[in-house]
């Protein structure tokens, strides 16, 4: 069965939590070390604490300057060996996701504030070549480099020049290149085939960084978490970072609930501050998928409409999908006295079906509908990405048991990519197909 890891974001998401996690769910952090290569400088050291977020034990990683730094209290007493230490590297670890009160400003813990390890800004070519000199695999060094590059084209764009004059000033920290890189390895040393995330909680106020004050999420996030859903419970701090943003959305390759599989690993990276109420760290689980799950439980609803202004069906379907409707779907229907009608069909999760019918009954002018609980069978799907020769398509592939049923090139990658370069859908739709198949 595939293997799976998944993120689970229900208090935001940064780089040292996504370390922290991987840490606690099993890495090494020897290998985490030997993966960093020359990325260590003489003086500074690694450190993975067992600390406790709202009572939870969490694991969190720090990079902290001389031998006899002291770390948090530990999360209990006689936890021998639960406090990793390597060899030199950096300050203390103060990343930012500190999760702090806005008041007036959520300030993160950014190099300006609380002294960072390395105060150079770097620039994309000078982190390249950092990472070119590290000891990761090369698919691990390949996806750090492109992460990095992701990063530099949001912050040009943001900014308005080009990539090249881009001085990546929090990110480009080497506290910061340590929780991407070192992440980036930790992720693939997992091995797994597919990494999914939950919706991300942003939370909210007002942060600080090098260019400014600017409303949560920060600008850079924002441009990073386009197309990957978010929400805020309302806390008013920052609770993802650039560096969470981008390792989040740079591996998850579907957003949703904890999808059906067991658990082999769970890990639970700290944030910076113990915020009561809810821990303040960032789970990640590890598992083989499982395709023999009890079936989904859903409800389907449904009316017949045969008085109302045809117009409605659209932002009505619109409407049902935001609140969070599975499906949405109309059919031709012959109603009573032989009136033409509509059959409108909603599934969704049974807690939402109280949500659903109350949007059926304010947007139309059914006078009532039924609606039944059944079970739903679905195939385990994942989106991956490939190369053609007029540029990339996402491909969404359908399995059962590990073994491939349908892989279909994403319809909106094709459409884009035909329009630019002059082509039929479908000729780029097969050359999807082709490098899929590869």
């Amino acid at each position: 069965m595939p293997r799976v890891l998944y993120f689970d974001c229900f208090a935001g998401a940064s780089g040292d939590m996504v370390l922290g996690a991987l840490l606690d769910a099993g890495l090494p952090l020897p290998e985490l070390e030997r993966a960093l290569g020359s990325l260590m400088i003489p003086g500074y050291r690694l450190a993975a604490d067992r600390v406790l977020r709202s009572g939870l034990s969490a694991t969190k990683f720090r990079l902290i300057e001389g031998e006899h730094q002291p770390a948090e209290p530990a999360a209990s007493e006689g936890a021998a060996g639960v406090q990793q230490h390597a060899h030199p590297h950096g300050e203390d670890h103060h990343h930012h996701h500190p999760h702090q009160e806005a008041a007036p400003v959520a300030r993160e813990e950014r190099p300006e504030a609380h002294g960072h390890v390395g105060h150079a800004h770097r620039s994309l070519g000078e982190i390249t070549t950092l990472i070119a000199r590290s000891s990761l695999p090369d698919r691990a060094r390949s996806r750090a480099i492109a992460l990095f590059t992701r990063l530099a084209e949001a912050e040009a764009e943001i900014h308005q020049m080009p990539v090249s004059k881009v001085h990546l000033h929090e990110v480009g920290e080497l506290d910061s290149i340590i929780d991407i890189v070192g992440a980036v390895f930790g992720l693939d040393w997992f091995g797994a085939d597919q990494m999914l995330a939950s919706p991300l909680n942003v939370g909210g106020g007002m942060v600080r960084s090098a260019h400014g004050v600017f409303p949560v999420p920060a600008p850079a996030t924002a441009k990073l978490l386009i197309g990957v859903p978010v929400y805020s419970s309302g806390v008013q701090m920052e609770t993802v970072t650039p560096t969470g943003a981008l390792l989040v959305t740079g591996h998850a390759t579907a957003y949703g609930p904890l999808p059906a599989m067991r658990v082999e690993h769970v890990g639970y990276g700290a944030g910076g501050r113990d915020v009561p109420g809810t821990p303040n760290v960032l789970r990640i689980l590890v598992g083989r998928a499982d395709d023999q799950a009890p079936a989904e439980r859903v409800v389907v609803l449904e009316c017949e409409i045969d008085d109302m202004n045809p117009q409605i069906f659209g932002p009505l379907m619109d409407r049902l999908y935001a609140a969070g409707a599975l499906e949405v779907f109309f059919a031709a229907v012959q109603m009573k006295k032989n009136r033409p009608g509509t059959l409108l069909t909603v599934v969704g999760r049974p807690e939402s079906r109280e949500a659903l019918a109350g949007i059926v009954f304010r947007e139309t002018t059914t006078i009532g509908l039924r609606y039944q609980e059944m079970a739903r069978a679905c195939l385990s799907r994942e989106t991956v990405l490939v190369d053609t020769p007029v540029g990339p398509v996402r491909v969404k592939v359908a399995s059962r048991g590990g073994e491939v049923m349908n892989a279909a090139p994403e319809f909106e990658d094709c459409a884009r990519l035909a329009a630019e370069h002059g082509l039929p859908i479908k000729t780029v739709q097969a050359l999807a197909t082709k490098a899929y198949l590869k």
